[in-house]
């Protein structure tokens, strides 16, 4: 069975809806980073993405990879703290996930969000486990490609955006009873147990915006 279509223009759907997402809940994010960290996560995602809202412009491309990798420059310039880096690398390995691949399918969405996932891995030193938004993006992923390898008839953009949600939010909300081992919240020990990560709930979070409103495009 053939992959169904993802072209460059839902790519740049879903990072505009990524993007559109981080505005606005910056306050959300912060205060959820709050709980067990420095409370900037938010912001520092907010201020980035309006730079990737504002320029939409100048960033689009013919070329998915051309398109990905402008994001992930004014990502890694942008956007404060930790989290630059981790997104910034994350959007530049999607990139090179889909070199020459004028119109990437979803076999190749999945290649992309599996580069992303080892670029946060290799930036970040982390992995599953250790509470960061890989415990959101590595699951969807794996539930991506393995509806895609099951090869069942029907799996649309919409079905599979449906799915990418649905999982991320119930593994960024695992995440709760998780003590975190990376990043600031690290710091905190044990505090950092009760309250999900704000890294995986923000992939959540976005991956649920862009199944509401790729269901409302009527694909």
């Amino acid at each position: 069975m053939s992959s169904p279509s993802t072209p460059v223009g839902d790519l740049a759907f879903v990072v505009r809806t990524m993007a559109r997402t981080a505005v606005d809940n910056e306050k959300a994010f912060g205060d959820l980073d709050a709980v067990a960290g420095d409370g900037d996560f938010g912001f520092s995602l907010a201020r980035g993405f309006e730079i990737v809202l504002a320029d939409w412009d100048d960033l689009t491309s013919d070329s998915a990879a051309e398109f990905l990798k402008n994001v992930a420059l004014v990502i890694s310039k942008r956007v404060g703290g930790t989290s630059g880096p981790l997104w910034g690398t994350a959007f530049l390995r999607a990139s090179a996930a889909v070199k020459d691949r004028p119109e990437p399918d979803a076999t190749d969405a999945v290649a992309m969000l599996r580069a992303a996932a080892e670029g946060i891995k290799a930036r970040g030193k982390s992995d599953l486990g250790d509470k960061t938004l890989l415990d959101a993006l590595i699951p969807m992923t794996d539930a991506l490609e393995q509806r895609l390898a099951d090869g069942e008839p029907g799996a649309g953009g919409a079905e599979l955006a449906a799915l990418a949600a649905t999982t991320a939010r119930t593994a960024a909300d695992a995440t709760t009873s998780m003590q975190a081992r990376r990043g600031r919240q690290s710091y905190t020990g044990e505090r950092s147990i009760g309250s999900p990560d704000p890294g995986a709930v923000a992939v959540a979070v976005m991956a649920e915006r862009v199944a509401a409103e790729w269901d409302a495009r009527g694909d």
